[in-house]
C-alpha cells in the first residue's frame, strides 16, 4: 500500500538505524528527543524504537496527548457542567474517564444517570442539538491545531443556522507555546523536538523556526517506522554538524505554509490566551477561547460555574512526564494501581497518553 509499505521495509529501518549508530558513536554525551505528539508517542512504542536506539540516544515524550494535558481543573468543571438538569454533555470517547479530584469522572456520572453522550464529529453535536431544542447542549472542545478548527467551524455553522441551545466548553490548547516552555527551561536539556505531524499539517514548518533560533533541531515526523527513525537520524545530523534548523521529513502531509483555511477558522472564532496545562502550570498565549463576537456559544459566559477547590492525584506522576523528567517505569503506580481498566491518571486513559504505551507495549 502506497505510503504505508515503504515506510515499514525492513531494508530501509536497518539502513537508517545504522547510519543513527554511527552518527551516534561521534556524539560524546547523551542525546535527549522529545517528541511532542501522541501519535509519534504510539509509534515509537509500537514498534520498539526506543529499545533499538543506541546507548547514548535518549528519547522522551512531551505534553503531546490532549487529554493528558487538560488540567484537573478543567476536568472538574466539565464535570459539574454534565451534573446539571437540563444539560446534555457531549464530549470525545477519552475524556470520559480521565480522573477528577477524588476520582470522580464523567464516566461514572453518566451511569449515575446525567446525559453524557460521546461525539465522533462536531455534527453530532448539530445533530443533539437540533434535536433537543429544550435542553442546553454543552460539547467539551479539547485538542491542539488539528482538532480546533473543526470546533470552529461547528460555532461558525450553528451561529448562521441560529441554533441557541449549543456552546461550547473550549479547553484547546496551541503547542508552540509549550514547546518554547520546554526548549527554555534549563533543567530539561532537551537536545532536540520530533514535532507533531497532524499540528503541523495545520500550522506548517515555520512554526516551529523558534527552536532552531534557540539552537536546537527540529524534525517534523511522520509516524510510520521508518519516519520516525529518520526524524532521529536528521536531527543528530544537526547536532553533529551543529546546524539547528526546521527540517520536514513528513514531506507527503506537511508544507511550509500550513493550511490557511484551518488556521483562518481558528482565528475567526478563537482568541488566544493564558492556559493551564497539567504538568506545565500556566503558559501565556498557549490556550484557545471563543471571541466576544461568538460569545453566547462560550459555555463559560453561559453558565455561573462555580469556585471548585481541585486537587492532583496522589501518587500519579503524570505531570512530571509530560514535561520529560520521569518515564512511566518511574511512577510506582504503573502497573499496579493503575492500569488502562482502572487509569489513575489520564496518562493511562488515551491511546496516545505516555503511560498506556508503555503499559502496552513495554
Amino acid at each position: 500500500m502506497r505510503y504505508i509499505d515503504e515506510y515499514r521495509d525492513p531494508k530501509l529501518a536497518k539502513a537508517i538505524l545504522e547510519k543513527i549508530t554511527a552518527l551516534a558513536a561521534g556524539i560524546n554525551k547523551t542525546v535527549t528527543i522529545m517528541e511532542v505528539c501522541g501519535s509519534h508517542t504510539q509509534a515509537i512504542g509500537r514498534y520498539g524504537i526506543r529499545k533499538l536506539m543506541p546507548d547514548n540516544v535518549r528519547l522522551i515524550s512531551g505534553p503531546g496527548c490532549p487529554v493528558c494535558v487538560t488540567a484537573i481543573s478543567d476536568v472538574d468543571r466539565a464535570i459539574w457542567l454534565a451534573s446539571q438538569k437540563n444539560v446534555i454533555f457531549s464530549t470525545f470517547g477519552d475524556m470520559m474517564r480521565v480522573p477528577g479530584t477524588a476520582g470522580a469522572s464523567l464516566q461514572k456520572l453518566r451511569a449515575e444517570g446525567s446525559d453524557i453522550r460521546v461525539v465522533s464529529s462536531t455534527l453530532d453535536c448539530l445533530r443533539i442539538a437540533n434535536y433537543n431544542p429544550e435542553k442546553e447542549v454543552v460539547f467539551m472542545g479539547i485538542g491542539f491545531e488539528t482538532t480546533s478548527p473543526t470546533i470552529a467551524a461547528m460555532i461558525i455553522r450553528a451561529k448562521n443556522k441560529g441554533i441557541k441551545n449549543l456552546s461550547v466548553m473550549s479547553v484547546h490548547k496551541i503547542i508552540p507555546p509549550a514547546m518554547m516552555a520546554l526548549a527554555s527551561d534549563p533543567g530539561l536539556n532537551i537536545d532536540g523536538f520530533m514535532c507533531p505531524g497532524h499540528v503541523s499539517i495545520v500550522l506548517g514548518a515555520e512554526a516551529y523556526r523558534f527552536i532552531a533560533e534557540a539552537g536546537r533541531p527540529a524534525v517534523i515526523t511522520g509516524f510510520e517506522p521508518v519516519d520516525v527513525l529518520e526524524g532521529v537520524l536528521l536531527i543528530l545530523e544537526q547536532i553533529t554538524e551543529n546546524r539547528p534548523d526546521v527540517v520536514i521529513q513528513y514531506k507527503r502531509g506537511v508544507s511550509l505554509e500550513g493550511n490557511p483555511k484551518a488556521r483562518d477558522a481558528i482565528d475567526t472564532v478563537f482568541e488566544i490566551g493564558d492556559s493551564e496545562w497539567r504538568g506545565l502550570g500556566i503558559i501565556a498565549a498557549s490556550g484557545l477561547f471563543i471571541r466576544d463576537n461568538f460569545r453566547s456559544f462560550d459555555t463559560l459566559s453561559r453558565f455561573d460555574i462555580p469556585r471548585i477547590k481541585s486537587q492532583e492525584i496522589k501518587g500519579c506522576a503524570c505531570g512530571d512526564m509530560l514535561k520529560g523528567i520521569k518515564t512511566p517505569h518511574e511512577c510506582p503506580l504503573l502497573g499496579k494501581t493503575c492500569t488502562p481498566a482502572n487509569p489513575v491518571g489520564p496518562c493511562m486513559v488515551s491511546a496516545e497518553g505516555t503511560c498506556s504505551s508503555y503499559y502496552k507495549y513495554h
